[in-house]
């Protein structure tokens, strides 16, 4: 789906609220397709629909599933009539502002199962298993300040596909002011993170040295004006610079694969030569096997750094 379309598709119908610290809802397009929508001045901060939508670019740049999107567009006249979608606080209701808003594509039509967390017995019957080590390698980059999230999507053959989902965490945050630990992205449950053969990983490091970052400013630059703060672009242009050190991205996998215990086919000829590579490369200060305040051992499985 086109980043950003000359007509915004308009919101014309109120399903119901959905769970998350964003206050997400579920509406009813124009297109007569469902989305989970996201407004502009989210109370969560205001580089909500940037982070969401350029993450979700960055992901398709790298070849990692997520759902399709849209730019949508809220009026008064339906905030108005539906007082449900307001934002909740401690104390009162405050009315979102009409505008263009993020609406990602609801999945959860047509009778489409979604299973939000698969039982570990499962994870082996994940297509697309082997890709969250490069999400994960993606999600460090931009600094995404919340755990990894995504959904499957089972097959008449018991085989699952996993959507990545969720990316107003991005590049610092919804305010643009997190350096998250790099724990606080990875999946809460690290057994999902398989061995990886020596093709796969092979595979990683060429979409690395392939993608258009070029595109990527494009896709940016085309975003409605309203979304495009300062702090979103900093940390849009902090993350693609990252991504552009090659070397730093090649000794940031191979150290991820060795501190969640796992390895790569025999046949992978490490340039390490037996050495622990140093996880501090894009995590100064962090060192190898050691947690950050706030974060926990990737052993225990829990939360390291989340926020609602």
């Amino acid at each position: 789906m086109a980043v950003c379309e000359k007509r915004p598709t308009e919101i014309t119908g109120f399903m119901r609220k959905l769970r998350g610290g964003s206050q997400p809802i579920l509406i009813e397009a124009s297109d007569g397709l469902l989305y989970v929508a996201k407004f502009s001045d989210n109370l969560q901060g205001r580089n909500l629909t940037f982070n969401e939508s350029m993450g979700y670019e960055l992901y398709r740049a790298y070849g990692l599933p997520v759902p399709a999107w849209k730019v949508l567009r809220l009026t008064d006249s339906f905030i108005d009539r539906h007082p449900e979608c307001w934002f909740e606080t401690e104390h009162s209701l405050v009315k979102p502002a009409p505008g263009l808003c993020f609406g990602s594509l609801y999945l959860g039509t047509a009778g489409a199962r979604l299973i939000e967390i698969l039982p570990e017995t499962s994870y082996s019957r994940i297509r697309t298993q082997a890709s969250f080590w490069l999400a994960w390698v993606l999600d460090i980059c931009a600094h995404h300040a919340d755990n990894r999230q995504a959904l499957f999507v089972p097959d008449a053959k018991g085989q699952y596909e996993a959507l990545f989902i969720d990316s107003g965490h991005f590049f610092g945050g919804p305010k643009g002011n997190s350096r998250p630990h790099y724990i606080s992205s990875r999946y809460l449950d690290p057994r999902i993170y398989p061995d990886i053969t020596a093709r796969q990983y092979r595979g990683f490091r060429k979409v690395l040295e392939t993608v258009d970052a070029d595109k990527l400013w494009r896709q940016a630059a085309a975003l409605p004006d309203a979304w495009k703060t300062a702090s979103a672009l900093k940390g849009f242009e902090g993350c693609l610079h990252r991504l552009s050190d090659l070397q730093q991205m090649h000794i940031l996998l191979d150290a991820m694969i060795d501190l969640n215990g796992r390895r790569i086919g025999s046949d992978h000829c490490s340039s390490q030569n037996g050495r622990k590579p140093p996880v501090s490369v894009l995590c100064p200060g962090v060192q190898t096997g050691v947690a950050a305040p706030g974060a926990v051992s990737w052993r225990t499985g829990r939360i390291a750094c989340g926020q609602g």
